[in-house]
Order: C-alpha cells, then sequence, then structure tokens
C-alpha cells in the first residue's frame, strides 16, 4: 500500500508540474504582451479584486478542503457531501466581502463596481467544483486535476488578453473588467472540466457527485454529513483564518499603506516570484498533503485475533517510516535548490524582469523587490510541505494548539513589517523581509511537530541531514561578490551580455553545488 501510494502520488506530482509548466509558459508569454498596455494603477486595483475572490474561496472551502484529506469511515461519498457545505457558505460570506470591500475601497477605476459583482458570480461558480474537485483528490486522479486547472489557466489568459487588445483597438477604457472576465473564463472552465471527468469516473469507482445519505445515520448530521469530518473542519476554521492573515497579509498590509502605483509595482514582484512556486511547489505539496494522510492514517480496526489485525502494526510502522522518508527527501531537495536561489536569484532576477517586462517597471524599483523576493521563495517551498503533513497528521487538539501558535506568529510578521515598512521605510522590500520572517517562525512550527511526531513512533528525522555540506554553502555565500565583480564582462553587448555573464556563472556554481 506504502509503495503504491508513495508512486501514485509521485506520478501524479509530476504530471501536474509538467502540464503546470506548458499552461504557464502559454500565459507567461501573452501576459508580457499585456504589460506593454497596463499600468501599475491598473494591476494594483487587479490584485484587490483578486484578493476579494482568494478570501471569499478560502473562508468558505479551506477548512472543508483539509477535512475532506483525512480518512473517513464513509470514504469518497463523505467527503463529498461535506463538499457542499461550501457551496452553501459561499454566497454569504462573498456578499458580506464585497459590501466591505465596496465601502473600504476609494480606488478610481472605471467600471470597479460591475468587475466586483461579477466576481461574486466567479466565487459560486468555482464553489460548484468543489464535488468533483474532492471526487479527484480522494481517488487521486491528479492527471484530471492537472488538466482542469492548466485549461482553466489559459483560457483565464486568453479572456483577459482578448479583452484588453479589444479596449486598446477601440480606444476604449474598459478599466478592471478584463481582470474580471478572466477570473470569471477560470472558474467556469474549471468547473466543466471538473464535473464532466468526475460523473464518469464516479460510476466505475462507486460514488456519486450529488449528495447520499449514509449509515448509519446515528453518525452523519442530518444522515449526509460526517460528524467526525465536521467537527475536524469546525476546529479547522479559526486556524484557517489566521493562516489567510499570514498568506494574504502582504497584500492587506499593501492595501492600507501604500498608493495604488505601489502595489501593481509589489504584485508584479510577486506574481513573478511566485511563477515557481505556482508551477512546482504548489502540486508537491497538495500531493503530498493526500499522501501523508493515506500513509500516517489509524489502521482500520479488525476482528480481534484475526491475521489483519496482527499485521496492522507492522503496515502501519512501515507507513510511517515511508512517509518521513518522503518528507526528508522533498526538504533536501528544497534545501540544496535554497543555496541556488539566495546566491544567483538577486542578481538575475532584475536582469530577467527588465528583459521580460521593460525598462519602465524595473526603473520603478519592481526589480530591486523581485531580487529580495529570492529569498522568499525557498521558504514558500519548505513551508508548503512541511505545513501539508501538519495538516494531514496533527489530531484535532494540535490543530487546535496550532492555532495558538499562528495567532503569535500573526503578531510577529505584524511586527516585523511595522519595522520594515514605517521604522526603515523600505517600501514593498520591506513586505517580502515581513513575509520571509512570517515563513520562518511557520517552518519552524511546522519541523518541530514532525520531529515529535516521528518520535512518537519511533522513527527518526534528523533535520541537520536536510541541510547542504559546508562546502557549497561555502560557495554560496561567496558567489554574490563574485558576480559583482564580474560586472565588467561583457558590459559592450549591453542586457543579453549580463544575462550570458550571470547565466554562466550561476550555471557553474549550479553544477558544483
Amino acid at each position: 500500500m506504502a509503495d503504491d501510494a508513495v508512486s501514485a502520488s509521485a506520478k501524479g506530482a509530476t504530471f501536474m508540474v509538467l502540464l503546470q509548466i506548458g499552461s504557464r509558459a502559454v500565459t507567461f508569454a501573452l501576459n508580457q504582451v499585456l504589460l506593454r498596455f497596463l499600468s501599475p494603477q491598473l494591476m494594483g486595483v487587479a490584485v484587490q479584486l483578486e484578493l476579494y475572490i482568494i478570501s471569499s474561496l478560502y473562508f468558505s472551502r479551506e477548512s472543508l478542503r483539509i477535512a475532506t484529506q483525512r480518512r473517513s469511515d464513509g470514504g469518497v461519498q463523505a467527503a463529498i457531501n461535506l463538499s457542499y457545505l461550501a457551496i452553501a457558505a459561499g454566497l454569504p460570506i462573498g456578499a458580506v466581502l464585497a459590501q466591505t470591500y465596496l465601502r473600504t475601497s476609494y480606488a478610481d477605476v472605471p467600471y470597479l463596481t460591475t468587475a466586483l459583482r461579477i466576481n461574486e458570480l466567479t466565487v459560486m461558480i468555482e464553489l460548484l467544483s468543489e464535488p468533483g474537485f474532492v471526487a479527484v483528490q480522494q481517488n487521486m486522479l491528479y492527471k484530471t486535476r492537472a488538466a482542469a486547472e492548466a485549461f482553466a489557466v489559459v483560457m483565464k489568459t486568453v479572456a483577459t488578453a482578448g479583452l484588453v487588445f479589444w479596449g486598446q483597438y477601440q480606444r476604449f477604457d474598459i478599466g478592471v473588467l478584463p481582470f474580471a472576465a478572466g477570473e470569471l473564463a477560470y472558474s467556469t472552465a474549471l468547473t466543466m472540466v471538473y464535473l464532466s471527468q468526475t460523473t464518469s469516473v464516479g460510476r466505475l469507482k462507486a460514488f456519486r457527485l450529488l449528495p447520499q445519505k449514509m449509515e448509519p445515520s446515528d453518525a452523519y448530521v442530518l444522515g449526509v454529513f460526517s460528524k467526525p469530518l465536521l467537527y475536524l473542519s469546525a476546529s479547522l476554521y479559526l486556524q484557517t483564518g489566521i493562516k489567510w492573515l499570514l498568506t494574504e497579509g502582504d497584500k492587506i498590509l499593501v492595501l492600507f499603506f501604500a498608493t495604488l502605483e505601489d502595489q501593481g509595482m509589489y504584485a508584479l514582484s510577486a506574481n513573478y516570484g511566485g511563477l515557481i512556486a505556482r508551477m512546482l511547489f504548489r502540486p508537491i505539496e497538495d500531493s503530498s498533503r493526500n499522501l501523508f494522510a493515506r500513509l500516517c492514517a489509524a489502521p482500520p480496526t479488525e476482528t480481534a485475533g484475526s491475521t489483519a489485525q496482527k499485521e496492522a502494526p507492522q503496515e502501519a510502522s512501515k507507513n510511517i517510516r515511508q512517509a518521513a522518508n518522503v518528507l526528508r527527501d522533498i526538504l533536501r531537495v528544497y534545501s540544496i535548490a535554497s543555496l541556488i536561489a539566495f546566491a544567483v536569484g538577486p542578481t538575475a532576477a532584475p536582469l530577467l524582469l527588465q528583459l521580460v517586462a521593460g525598462s519602465r517597471w524595473t526603473d520603478s524599483g519592481a526589480g530591486q523587490v523581485l531580487a529580495t523576493y529570492c529569498y522568499c521563495i525557498p521558504l514558500l517551498a519548505i513551508n508548503g510541505v512541511s505545513e501539508a503533513f501538519v495538516a494531514a497528521t496533527a489530531s484535532t487538539k494540535e490543530l487546535q494548539y496550532q492555532s495558538l501558535w499562528m495567532g503569535l506568529f500573526s503578531a510577529g510578521f505584524a511586527l516585523s513589517a511595522y519595522v520594515f515598512l514605517q521604522v526603515m521605510e523600505l517600501g514593498a522590500r520591506g513586505l517580502v523581509l515581513a513575509n520571509c520572517v512570517n515563513m520562518a517562525l511557520r517552518i519552524v512550527f511546522n519541523l518541530h511537530f514532525a520531529t515529535k511526531y516521528f518520535k512518537r513512533h519511533n522513527v527518526d528525522l534528523e533535520l541537520m541531514d536536510l541541510m547542504p555540506n559546508i562546502y557549497a554553502a561555502g560557495v554560496s555565500v561567496a558567489l554574490p561578490n563574485i558576480l559583482a565583480q564580474s560586472q565588467g564582462l561583457l558590459r559592450q553587448y549591453g542586457l543579453l551580455g549580463d544575462l550570458v555573464r550571470v547565466g554562466a556563472i550561476g550555471g557553474m556554481f549550479a553544477g558544483f553545488v
């Protein structure tokens, strides 16, 4: 079981990564054209509208999504039943957040209210895909998920770009409508693929996308919703709220403390910086969370004295050792990749931004913000997979304990943001550094939890074994100075020469590591 689950998870994650890269390549090319027509102010408002959609979806479904990945006696059907609570929650949550935004936003952009109403509809359409999403996750149908998300991303970009180009051609200012249309296209495409693909799978796997009555009825609320999963999702709700504050805190702070132009500049840097996280780290995080939940689940109860009951502890111990190996291997790869990001990223990032977005954006300071963001990317990766392990294995009591620590982390994030923004006046760079502090605190908690968890099961997770060796670390410390000293090389070739220089030195360093 353990080997099959690991193999399926690895293959699924690989497929998702490859399809993400392919779809993102298409959208990346179109987005670079769009940047020539968009102002930082318009980008800033687009970030606010995106935050509305993210927040509405997050508070409607996040705790339910985590709960449905746990093992349940009702199997896939119990998880699908629970997902309908996200659809029911979406309408009131979306309406409240929309009214809150309209009362606090003073952005003078055409069609802002219309775009917000379109986004309300978008939230409800995407929530309709939850039963299909849960079925995909429960059955480890990663190819279906990858295909749905890739298709949706392409449709979003095409819709956004199409409206922007039409507005430019007609010389008509359509404001932020293209972004709203893109989000609507994304949600519609995602929902159509999920529901169409999982309907046929359900006939083979004995589940239905519509809610079903469950037996025994006393174990289910209204005979439909699993009590253990429902109680778990309720206990997770406070934690997910704090996690939302920590995850989206940078956008909230930018909303209150920065101009629209600064918001657009920060958004551009965060989008480029987070491109790797979305393409590579997010699929690994999602598939590993599902894998850890399977490997570390409690063995099913068997008849007393049966052979299965005697073998269950041995099988459970083997699965937990396998989970420790998977977590250790992923963290080891991430720690090595971090050296390359820290050493080469801050020098290469501004050059690449100038190449793809033009000098207007680099002159605004976005290049320096993107350079700073290179320190945050490895922390995002490590936090993602370690937090996936906590979400998949922690008990309800442990999750409540984590919520308390999350509250302290949010205070630490707010304090560091105040120091970087108000005291040191670092602007958007300060927000990135505050995010780094936020991620570091969460990583410390997650790894401490993982170490204690495996120790309880007599499995060692040696964190020092995850660190790169001293030679690679030493060269990574010296590399930024080497890159700075080599600036005179190939200068006569301009930007292309700088890219070749940094690429050659960075490539040799990566090979050495």
